[in-house]
């Protein structure tokens, strides 16, 4: 279904992947692994067609569904169900059928007869396309997905970030691609999608690829793993199981150790006779030999993975400020008729801890960006308290010019920040050497992760605006965020998914969306983590 001959790479002059070919056939679940910025995304985006490898070519004998980390909507008036049908073809057939239908109604007679032909090709055409069944097919999958009928019949730019995701996936989804390429669809689902999904993928007859720092996901799902080396820049590929991955990855470590600790035996012993021998004229020639085989030797064994970095992250000590740098009052916001959330006031205290709860298209990200300034709320005001220093993370990253370079972003989120420093903190966030002439456009969803944190951390803000911060982040990078959180010593408001990010948070104060009831945080709220 699809196959990678001598697929090669590279990132500028960073090489990402060595010439490897591997063939993805139906029935095989592939969970692509590696630490962020091995290279998963720009694997997916090639074998995707979306970008181009470096050389070798990738064939594919059907057709590719690809869900990228950041998935763009072209024309967001669309209706969301629409959207969806587009996968097949199905939302323009309906679209036309409701013209003719518009016509058949007409006084003219020559134009109703028009549409009536019209309507039947367009009938016709419906039936082979799976007919109407094949419309209850997508709201099946979107409800799945946790969108609601009530949702599939907006537009899309009424939907919040996380539901035009989940739009984007069921479309994925409901295309009957013979191939999937996934990158990282838990992503905005709350706990019953996940499962739904889960089930799903199991049940896929096809191809697939899925990139996912759910454990479970790939747990329930693969069958094959690709471990993608960002050390040695290739693909170990392992025909089985997570667990057995798992186990058989421990044994190949402890194997490579032990060949890696022989070599060097053997490697020390012949380099200690060359040594020797060269002490005499007559020998040179044997203590050459000697050396060049003790080199063959250490150059036959792979030796074990080098440990992966990890990004260093703390978060700024926080500027002095006020009692309550931050205050909201009425703040209500609406799109068309649909009200998304209304009377929201808040006050943030210096050194204080926020949650906001609410299901999806509950307003969460929306009332962020309001905070943030970035949009204006329909009624109600946001007032800067004394000595606010604002720092905001958006969730799909917009607060990253994709245009301009790491080292650039980085320097226009602090001018006054001398280079030397800019390039070193972006060294402990794991940008160096040509990494930071990158265009932020070609970054991973966890590169871009690290790099909105990076400029965090060299803000000294004392109120962080935090949305779905551990998204696209591998296991050890989440626990350095998670870490961040438990000792920054400034306020946060935190909007997540991620029970875990809560827990470090230890929160004060619970705000639940739409209605901006404020309660004080306990343990009964810790159920509605996953559902938010």
């Amino acid at each position: 279904m699809l196959t990678a001959s001598d697929l090669e790479l590279r990132v500028g002059a960073r090489l990402l992947l060595e010439p490897t070919g591997f063939r993805v056939a139906a029935g095989d679940r592939i969970g692509l692994v590696g630490r962020n910025g091995a290279g998963k995304t720009t694997m997916t985006k090639v074998l995707a067609g979306e970008a181009s490898p470096s050389s070798g070519r990738v064939t594919t004998g059907g057709t590719i569904g690809y869900l990228p980390q950041d998935p763009r909507t072209g024309d967001l008036d669309v209706i969301a169900l629409d959207r969806v049908l587009s996968a097949r073809g199905l939302d323009e057939v309906l679209r036309k059928m409701r013209v003719a239908e518009e016509k058949m109604a007409s006084d003219d007679p020559k134009r109703r007869d028009q549409g009536v032909r019209a309507y039947a090709r367009m009938e016709e055409r419906l039936h082979v396309l799976g007919g109407y069944a094949a419309e209850s097919e997508a709201a099946s999958i979107a409800a799945g997905l946790g969108l609601p009928n009530r949702v599939l019949s907006q537009p899309l730019h009424t939907l919040s970030g996380g539901q035009r995701r989940r739009v984007e996936l069921a479309r994925i989804l409901f295309s009957g691609a013979d191939t999937l390429l996934l990158d990282e669809p838990t992503n905005h689902l709350d706990g019953d999608s996940i499962i739904w999904l889960r089930d799903f993928l199991k049940s896929h007859q096809g191809g697939l690829i899925v990139i996912s720092h759910d454990v479970e996901l790939v747990e329930h799902v693969v069958n094959k793993v690709f471990y993608l080396d960002a050390n040695r820049c290739v693909i170990d590929i392992y025909n089985m199981g997570w667990r057995a991955y798992l186990a058989q990855r421990e044994a190949d470590e402890r194997r490579r150790r032990r060949e890696q600790a022989n070599a060097e035996k053997q490697a020390s012993a012949l380099q200690k006779q060359a040594d020797r021998f060269r002490a005499k004229a007559t020998k040179a020639k044997a203590a050459q030999q000697m050396q060049n085989r003790a080199e063959r030797i250490l150059g036959s064994v792979s030796g074990q993975h080098k440990v992966d970095r990890v990004a260093k992250l703390r978060f700024p000590d926080p500027a002095p400020s006020g009692r309550t740098p931050l205050t909201a009052s009425g703040l209500s916001k609406s799109y068309g008729s649909l009200e998304i959330f209304a009377g929201v006031d808040l006050a943030i205290d210096r050194g204080s801890r926020v949650v906001i709860l609410g299901l999806n298209g509950a307003g969460k990200t929306t009332l962020l960006r309001i905070l943030a300034g970035v949009e204006k709320p329909d009624t109600g005001e946001v007032a800067e308290g004394h000595g606010l220093r604002l720092g905001y993370y958006a969730q799909e990253h917009e607060t990253l010019d994709v245009d301009r370079s790491v080292l650039e972003n980085m320097m226009s989120a602090a001018p006054d920040l001398p280079e030397v420093e800019a390039r070193r903190t972006l060294g402990s966030f794991l940008f160096t050497g040509d990494d930071v002439d990158k265009p932020a456009g070609v970054l991973s969803g966890g590169e871009k992760t690290r790099l909105a944190l990076a400029t965090l951390v060299v803000s000294s803000a004392n109120v962080l605006l935090l949305d779905e911060p551990t998204n696209n982040l591998d296991p050890a990078s989440r626990e350095e965020i998670l870490s961040a959180l438990r000792n920054y010593k400034g306020a946060i408001v935190l909007v997540t998914h991620d029970e875990g990010a809560v827990d470090a948070l230890q929160p004060e104060r619970v705000i639940l969306l739409p209605d901006g009831v404020e309660d004080v945080w306990n343990a009964e709220f810790t159920d509605l983590i996953a559902l938010a």
